[in-house]
């Protein structure tokens, strides 16, 4: 069990034993509250090795200490999801929605979470309500655009990221979500041009360099494949993404 694994069973232990004392202050409380700087500390680090459930395990903690906390709230559902428990996420959403009210942020997770458990009704529905709600968050109406996408209705989906680009501009995380639907969409010369408008973005991550070499690998330039897949990789996956983009590229030709 690593260091910070046993902090937080501590504290989980002493969260407890806080909720049934009452009362003033005990010294269990305090020393609770003195450790969670670092318990959050190694949150924040787990989520930046990408570590979703070391991350969950520190947030759960702290959360079970802080139940009206949004935001904690809303980073143990992020990583519960990232996690593949995306049920257990749709799960704490619905009490925190219920306890908290429906606050377009809380919403959206939780549209969210249900696309992820493949509840797809649930999810429209969800996304649609939080869209309403925040007609401001792009990252709102972003999520709703890939959930008319994974329901087929494209052009409504595009609707949805171009709402969000009216708010953020050259996001590329919007960017990244209308390329791909574009490419389900048969149209892979509008993607690949969508892409590299957000491959040119200072906060694009490795996600749209990705999607941009498999795009143009499905559209048959291996050399431009190569030369936009992710380089900072170790060896050998740099080459064994490398295999599978000429592969892809001369399957598309077939």
């Amino acid at each position: 069990m690593s260091r910070w694994s046993a902090v937080a069973l501590v504290l989980a232990g002493l969260g407890l034993s806080a909720c049934a004392g009452g009362g003033a202050a005990s010294p269990e409380d305090e020393v609770a509250r003195a450790v969670e700087p670092s318990l959050r500390a190694a949150a924040a680090a787990a989520e930046a090795e990408n570590d979703p459930r070391g991350a969950a395990q520190h947030w759960r903690t702290l959360y079970l200490r802080h139940p009206e906390d949004k935001t904690l709230a809303l980073a143990l559902a992020r990583n519960l999801r990232y996690a593949g428990e995306a049920q257990a996420a749709a799960d704490l959403m619905l009490e925190a929605t219920e306890r908290l009210g429906r606050d377009p942020v809380l919403v959206a997770e939780l549209g969210k979470d249900w696309l992820a458990a493949g509840r797809q009704g649930l999810a429209l529905k969800t996304l649609a309500e939080a869209a309403a709600l925040a007609p401001g968050d792009w990252s709102v109406q972003s999520a709703h655009g890939v959930a008319l996408d994974a329901a087929g209705r494209t052009a409504e989906a595009q609707a949805a990221y171009a709402r969000a680009l009216a708010v953020s501009p050259d996001n590329p995380e919007v960017l990244n979500n209308l390329a791909l639907s574009q490419a389900t969409d048969g149209r892979l010369d509008d993607a690949i041009a969508t892409l590299r408008v957000a491959d040119e973005q200072p906060r694009a991550g490795m996600q749209v360099r990705q999607n941009l070499a498999l795009l143009l690998a499905l559209r048959g330039d291996v050399a431009a494949a190569e030369r936009a897949a992710p380089r900072d990789l170790p060896p050998e996956v740099t080459r064994e993404n490398a295999a599978f983009l000429r592969w892809l590229a001369a399957h598309r030709r077939q």
